[in-house]
Protein backbone atom coordinates (compact mmCIF):
# COMPACT_ATOMS: atom_id res chain seq x y z
CA UNK A 1 0.00 0.00 0.00
CA UNK A 2 1.29 3.21 -0.92
CA UNK A 3 1.62 6.02 1.83
CA UNK A 4 -1.03 8.27 2.34
CA UNK A 5 -1.81 11.35 4.47
CA UNK A 6 -4.41 11.12 7.02
CA UNK A 7 -6.65 14.44 7.48
CA UNK A 8 -9.06 13.89 10.43
CA UNK A 9 -11.77 15.85 10.40
CA UNK A 10 -14.87 16.51 11.98
CA UNK A 11 -17.12 19.49 11.01
CA UNK A 12 -15.72 22.35 13.27
CA UNK A 13 -14.47 25.99 12.42
CA UNK A 14 -10.83 24.79 13.07
CA UNK A 15 -11.31 21.53 10.90
CA UNK A 16 -12.62 23.65 8.25
CA UNK A 17 -9.36 25.92 8.07
CA UNK A 18 -7.30 23.22 8.14
CA UNK A 19 -9.01 22.05 5.10
CA UNK A 20 -8.37 24.98 3.39
CA UNK A 21 -4.99 25.71 4.65
CA UNK A 22 -4.40 21.96 2.28
CA UNK A 23 -6.41 22.90 -0.30
CA UNK A 24 -4.63 26.57 -0.53
CA UNK A 25 -1.11 24.66 -0.87
CA UNK A 26 -1.38 21.77 -2.95
CA UNK A 27 2.35 21.46 -3.88
CA UNK A 28 3.18 20.14 -0.37
CA UNK A 29 0.41 16.91 0.00
CA UNK A 30 1.55 15.26 -2.97
CA UNK A 31 0.69 11.94 -1.19
CA UNK A 32 -2.81 10.26 -1.77
CA UNK A 33 -4.94 12.01 1.54
CA UNK A 34 -7.50 10.10 3.95
CA UNK A 35 -9.85 11.86 5.21
CA UNK A 36 -11.28 10.57 8.25
CA UNK A 37 -14.01 11.26 10.79
CA UNK A 38 -14.20 9.37 14.12
CA UNK A 39 -17.93 8.87 15.63
CA UNK A 40 -17.04 9.66 19.09
CA UNK A 41 -18.71 6.41 21.12
CA UNK A 42 -17.81 8.13 24.55
CA UNK A 43 -20.92 10.51 23.59
CA UNK A 44 -23.23 7.66 23.30
CA UNK A 45 -22.70 6.64 26.49
CA UNK A 46 -25.55 7.77 28.02
CA UNK A 47 -27.63 7.22 31.44
CA UNK A 48 -31.16 6.21 31.37
CA UNK A 49 -31.72 6.08 27.71
CA UNK A 50 -33.26 2.94 26.17
CA UNK A 51 -30.74 1.00 24.21
CA UNK A 52 -33.03 1.07 20.87
CA UNK A 53 -32.73 4.95 21.33
CA UNK A 54 -28.96 5.00 21.88
CA UNK A 55 -28.51 2.53 18.47
CA UNK A 56 -31.43 5.37 16.87
CA UNK A 57 -28.54 8.12 17.84
CA UNK A 58 -25.77 6.30 16.79
CA UNK A 59 -27.32 5.44 12.96
CA UNK A 60 -28.18 8.98 13.21
CA UNK A 61 -24.55 9.97 13.78
CA UNK A 62 -22.93 7.38 11.33
CA UNK A 63 -25.54 8.99 8.52
CA UNK A 64 -23.69 12.46 9.17
CA UNK A 65 -20.63 11.20 9.26
CA UNK A 66 -21.14 9.75 5.64
CA UNK A 67 -22.74 13.07 4.65
CA UNK A 68 -20.10 15.02 6.07
CA UNK A 69 -17.31 13.10 4.58
CA UNK A 70 -19.32 13.23 1.02
CA UNK A 71 -19.38 16.83 1.08
CA UNK A 72 -15.90 17.41 1.01
CA UNK A 73 -14.51 14.63 -0.75
CA UNK A 74 -15.61 16.48 -4.26
CA UNK A 75 -13.52 19.60 -3.01
CA UNK A 76 -10.43 17.70 -2.32
CA UNK A 77 -10.96 15.89 -6.28
CA UNK A 78 -12.02 18.88 -8.07
CA UNK A 79 -8.56 20.73 -6.54
CA UNK A 80 -6.30 17.76 -8.20
CA UNK A 81 -6.03 15.52 -4.82
CA UNK A 82 -6.28 12.05 -4.93
CA UNK A 83 -8.44 11.36 -1.94
CA UNK A 84 -10.77 8.75 -0.20
CA UNK A 85 -12.70 8.66 2.51
CA UNK A 86 -12.97 6.71 5.90
CA UNK A 87 -15.57 6.73 8.56
CA UNK A 88 -14.65 4.69 11.82
CA UNK A 89 -15.96 4.40 15.38
CA UNK A 90 -13.75 4.65 18.73
CA UNK A 91 -12.40 7.28 20.88
CA UNK A 92 -10.87 9.59 18.02
CA UNK A 93 -7.50 9.65 19.85
CA UNK A 94 -7.27 6.39 19.76
CA UNK A 95 -8.38 6.05 16.36
CA UNK A 96 -6.14 8.39 14.71
CA UNK A 97 -3.20 6.99 16.48
CA UNK A 98 -3.96 3.41 15.53
CA UNK A 99 -4.17 3.63 11.68
CA UNK A 100 -1.64 6.30 11.56
CA UNK A 101 0.59 3.47 13.33
CA UNK A 102 -0.75 0.37 11.90
CA UNK A 103 -0.69 1.93 8.36
CA UNK A 104 1.27 3.16 5.51
CA UNK A 105 0.39 6.63 6.98
CA UNK A 106 3.08 9.20 6.11
CA UNK A 107 1.82 12.24 7.57
CA UNK A 108 -0.93 12.88 10.02
CA UNK A 109 -2.88 16.44 8.84
CA UNK A 110 -4.70 17.73 11.81
CA UNK A 111 -6.13 20.98 12.97
CA UNK A 112 -5.61 22.10 17.18
CA UNK A 113 -8.46 23.86 19.08
CA UNK A 114 -7.17 26.03 21.57
CA UNK A 115 -9.07 25.88 24.65
CA UNK A 116 -6.33 27.00 27.11
CA UNK A 117 -3.04 25.20 28.54
CA UNK A 118 -4.45 24.34 31.88
CA UNK A 119 -7.24 22.61 30.13
CA UNK A 120 -5.39 20.48 27.70
CA UNK A 121 -2.85 19.43 30.33
CA UNK A 122 -5.33 18.29 32.87
CA UNK A 123 -7.52 17.00 30.29
CA UNK A 124 -5.44 16.31 27.19
CA UNK A 125 -6.50 16.78 23.25
CA UNK A 126 -6.83 15.21 20.40
CA UNK A 127 -4.12 16.85 18.93
CA UNK A 128 -2.23 16.65 21.87
CA UNK A 129 -2.41 12.79 22.24
CA UNK A 130 -1.66 12.05 18.50
CA UNK A 131 1.26 14.27 18.50
CA UNK A 132 3.38 12.57 21.37
CA UNK A 133 1.53 9.12 20.16
CA UNK A 134 1.76 8.31 16.18
CA UNK A 135 5.43 7.03 14.85
CA UNK A 136 4.81 9.71 11.66
CA UNK A 137 5.04 13.10 11.89
CA UNK A 138 2.16 15.65 12.46
CA UNK A 139 1.27 18.69 11.06
CA UNK A 140 -0.77 20.90 13.46
CA UNK A 141 -2.87 23.90 11.91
Amino acid sequence: MDPRILVPIDGSTTSEKTMLAILADRERFPLPLVLLHVLDIDKFAYRMIPDFQVDMIRENARRAGELLLQKQLPRFLDAGFQAETRLEMGSPREVVTRLANEENIALVVLGRRRQGEVRDILFGSVSNYVLHHVRCPVLLF
